[in-house]
């Protein structure tokens, strides 16, 4: 599907290549069959609005203020102020990919005909999408219970003309951003302010983009793990198939082949067969398939647990259309991601970690099997990679402190009301600049073990390998003597995140061998 493409939405089956395709630009809309029930839904809120028995979230307040009625003349009022009252988000805006998707969420949500919402609130978050209306969200102010209300407030304030929108690179009023894609504000009526804050769509939205980017950047560590395994001359015995299929575990197997077929014919590995004294290599080149395999396992399943979300309904009260009733439930509970966004973070955590200490094994002359001191021709003028291997260790550590489980805490809010939450929000949060430091732990691998092979010259790495090297040299040239090393560390991470590695060795290789998110 092209960039800036419509994708049609049909009710549990958007997958996370779906999802992506929104990240990267494209919007949603609803196939036509969804429309029957959405409608049916409406009219079900609709019809308990006029009527007499008090519904929450219909003809009642908020929360702690749920015993409180109102009447049928102030409804689009109690919307209205729900919204702004709510907009109480702080800190910087939500990156613009991200608030697109957490927009796309909730079209997803509220398609599936259980929100009581009218045609036109999901028709106007879907031609905000398609015309480039993004609401100004602050990333921080939910616990992730009852859903994430300020950010979706902040997302909502702009449909109704309210709030601020960035256009252009430019923060403008709500209104002015409607009014410049040709659309007017739109007047909520009964609950639908309520199904569009409750839900869980900002943290998915966010712990959606955490698993795909996780996804890249184990790619990449398997293309910079195999590199650190030649320039240490390491042995490719731990990856043999008969070793992972006894213990069994899928990313584990899949983690030790894609090695092995990036490893595969290099010259390096033979010039060492015979008369290397060492009996074993260190954990971190020996272990990889163990370690980046479970960190795959852990991605993997929690991808499988946001797809389930991502196509979930999570707003309360629901309607349910068979039979006419209206329940209050706790679906807005965000739990499910709350967890998978803490297993990613430790997935990001434990790549990083023995990626640091391949880093550290290659520029130390005690362990590097002959390789000069921090890798330089020229040690004692020069330096090389030592300060290099400090910034990825301090990397590391910081990742390390943001890895601690985020969905163990919880704070009552609401007057007791809402008396667990799951933190979600800022669980998923944190995804991106641990992505953002793995991404710059591994640049540095890239850049280290690159220099290692050349210097194991004239024996050569493999194809595969080689082909990496020729695609890192376009940006980067090895390093000589000492040189202002900050530019060259941006442009290897700027590799990694644009998932070149794999994309190079591919290039060199019968078949592609690198994992994927099923």
């Amino acid at each position: 599907m092209a960039l800036g493409a419509t994708m049609a939405v049909i009710k549990g089956t958007v997958s996370l290549d779906d999802l992506a395709l929104v990240l990267a630009g494209a919007s949603v809309e609803l196939d036509p069959t969804l429309w029957p029930r959405v409608e049916a839904a409406a009219a079900i809120v609709a019809k308990a609005a006029r009527a007499a028995d008090p519904v929450y979230g219909i003809n009642t307040g908020f929360g702690k203020l749920a015993s409180k009625r109102i009447p049928p003349d102030q409804t689009a009022l109690l919307q209205r102020n729900l919204i702004v009252s709510h907009c109480c988000g702080v800190g910087p805006a939500t990156p613009e990919p991200i608030v697109r998707l957490m927009m796309a969420l909730k079209i997803i949500s509220l398609g599936r005909g259980a929100s009581g919402v009218r045609r036109e609130v999901i028709e106007q978050l879907q031609a905000m999408l398609a015309r480039g209306v993004t609401p100004l969200v602050p990333q921080q102010g939910s616990v992730g219970a009852s859903g994430d209300l300020a950010p979706l407030a902040h997302m909502t304030a702009v449909m109704i003309g309210e709030g601020q929108a960035i256009g252009d690179g430019k923060t403008v009023s709500g209104a002015e951003a409607l009014a410049a894609a040709g659309l007017a504000p739109l007047t909520l009526g009964p609950k639908e302010g309520l199904a569009l804050i409750n839900g869980t769509q900002f943290s998915t939205a966010y712990a959606i983009s955490g698993a795909l980017r996780a996804l890249r950047l184990v790619r990449a560590a398997l293309v910079t793990g195999a590199l650190s395994v030649d320039a240490a001359m390491a042995s490719t015995a731990p990856f043999r198939p008969e070793i992972q299929a006894l213990r069994g575990h899928a990313g584990q197997i899949a983690a030790a082949a894609t090695l092995t077929a990036l490893l595969e014919g290099s010259d390096i590995r033979l010039s060492h067969l015979e008369g290397d004294e060492r009996v074993q290599d260190p954990y971190c080149l020996r272990c990889q398939p163990q370690v980046a395999g479970a960190a795959l396992d852990l991605i993997t399943q929690a991808a499988r647990t946001l797809i389930v979300e991502a196509n979930a309904v999570t707003d309360n009260p629901l309607v349910l259309v068979e039979t006419g009733e209206i329940v209050s439930g706790g679906n807005f509970h965000a739990e499910p991601v709350a967890f998978a966004a803490d297993t990613i973070a430790l997935a990001l955590s434990e790549i990083g970690a023995i990626s640091e200490r391949r880093i550290a094994t290659l520029v130390d002359p005690a362990l590097n099997f002959g390789l000069p001191p921090f890798l330089t021709p020229d040690p004692g003028i020069n330096s090389g990679f030592m300060i290099a291997e400090v910034t990825a260790a301090a990397l590391y550590a910081e990742n390390k402190q943001r890895a601690a489980a985020c969905s163990i805490d919880s704070t009552p809010t609401s007057a007791n009301q809402e008396d667990h939450v799951s933190m979600a929000a800022h669980a998923a949060r944190r995804l991106s600049d641990m992505a953002d430091n793995l991404a710059s732990i591994l640049g540095i691998e890239l850049l280290v073990a690159a220099q290692g092979i050349a210097l194991r010259a004239p024996h050569a790495t493999s194809p595969p390998l080689i082909a990496v090297m020729a695609r890192l040299r376009e940006q980067v040239p090895a390093l000589g003597a000492d040189r202002y090393m900050a530019g060259d560390l941006a442009k290897a991470a700027a590799l990694i995140e644009a998932d070149a590695l794999p994309a190079a060795a591919i290039g060199a290789l019968p078949i592609d061998p690198f994992p994927r998110l099923d």
